[in-house]
């Protein structure tokens, strides 16, 4: 299933590439307001609750293919935390996790400073930190993410962006990633 999602993506980018009418490589990064929605957390015979959100960041690379005067697509490579708190009766710990996330966005351009946003995102674990031995993570996550864009110049740009796990996070517990991003970029 990875394996055919992975390869539908690359096909859609290289048939996206091939009629493009201009392409623009760039850098984003921003902070993440993340959370985990879902069942709670059993885990040496005492349930934890997802209480609170983190905060935390991402990073990586941007291309935006310009297909129409009003539509691009804007395919990403990120490196994204994302996680919960939890808490019970005695104890609270932080669940971390660090992805690498490959957004792919249609990009439809409302006038010339402010985009809308949404398309699909897979994201491959690559981290986890805690503060105990607990790999009890899934490896891939499936998402959908929306969003709007404001270009503040021509090269840099400012994006607001919610994302909702399809796929649950954890083997044994039914959770799913949500994060809330603000990022700010440039295009070359």
């Amino acid at each position: 299933m990875k394996k055919t999602i992975l390869f539908a993506a690359v096909l859609l980018g290289m048939a996206t590439i091939t009629q493009a009418q201009s392409i623009r490589f760039g850098i984003k990064g921003g902070i993440n307001y993340a959370n985990q929605n879902g069942t709670n957390i059993t885990l040496n015979n005492q349930n934890y609750n997802s209480t609170d959100a983190i905060t935390s960041y991402h990073a990586g690379l941007v291309a935006e293919v310009k297909l129409f005067e009003n539509f691009a697509i804007q395919p990403e490579l990120l490196y994204s935390t994302q996680g919960a708190t939890y808490k019970n009766a005695t104890q609270e710990f932080k669940n971390e996790l660090g992805y690498i996330s490959i957004p792919v966005v249609a990009k439809i351009f409302l006038n010339k400073s402010l985009t809308l946003e949404a398309g699909p995102q897979a994201s491959f674990l690559m981290s986890e930190r805690n503060k105990f031995d607990y790999k009890d993570s899934k490896t891939f996550e499936f998402a959908g993410v929306v969003g709007l864009g404001l270009n503040l110049t021509k090269n840099l740009f400012l994006q607001a962006r919610y994302g909702l796990g399809l796929t649950e996070a954890s083997k044994d517990a039914q959770t799913k990633n949500s994060t809330f991003q603000l990022s700010a970029g440039i295009l070359f």
